[in-house]
């Protein structure tokens, strides 16, 4: 597929059939998620897969944010930020930051490059004639996703992806892509000054 194609028909897809994802088009699609943007190339992402059994228990407590309809994707993809990477890479002679030091971190960058990764994620899910959808995680799920699937707590869930075939024509009935217009290029871009 085209990369415009890509960027057009990604949208959030809510509702999955029952179809099973290939593990060659999931290792794809994670194959992909490594290629993104990582400050320093600290690299400080993880992704926790989750499918069967496992997505069954993920979903018991998981799912309060996201309609119910996503619980039927096949597939869940929790992307993970690692801040004590960028740090430690930081920390390193050729950077020369302070150890553990993240003072000077305007933006943190461990959660922007793993937004980069899970962009990644979404636009592969297309390129594979896939639907995909993005939701955040409750703040009361964050220590289940830990202590259920012995995730490291310096990795930090920035959200869920729900992945799978897609059962809808076109826009949730629900996606505010139904009833909120998409900004103007002209809205939203400037050349040179605001």
């Amino acid at each position: 597929m085209e990369f415009q194609d890509v960027v057009r028909r990604r949208r959030m897809v809510r509702k999955f059939t029952d179809e099973p994802v290939a593990d060659e088009s999931l290792r794809r699609i994670l194959r992909n998620a490594l290629r993104g943007p990582s400050a320093g190339f600290s690299q400080g992402q993880g992704f926790l897969v989750l499918t069967g059994e496992e997505l069954k228990r993920f979903w018991e407590f998981a799912a309060s944010w996201a309609p119910a309809s996503v619980t039927t994707a096949p597939v869940a993809i929790v992307p993970l930020s690692v801040k004590n990477a960028y740090l430690d890479r930081y920390a390193k002679p050729d950077k020369g930051f302070a150890a553990g030091d993240d003072s000077w971190w305007r933006v943190p960058y461990w959660d922007v490059d793993t937004g980069m990764a899970a962009m990644l994620i979404l636009q592969t899910a297309v390129d594979e004639g896939l639907g995909a959808v993005f939701f955040g995680l409750a703040p009361e799920s964050v220590e289940r996703v830990h202590s259920e699937f012995g995730v490291p707590e310096d990795h930090d869930p920035i959200g869920v992806i729900a992945l799978g075939h897609g059962d809808e024509p076109g826009p949730s009935p629900d996606s505010s892509a139904r009833t909120i217009r998409r900004r103007d290029f002209s809205e939203v871009i400037r050349f040179g000054h605001w």
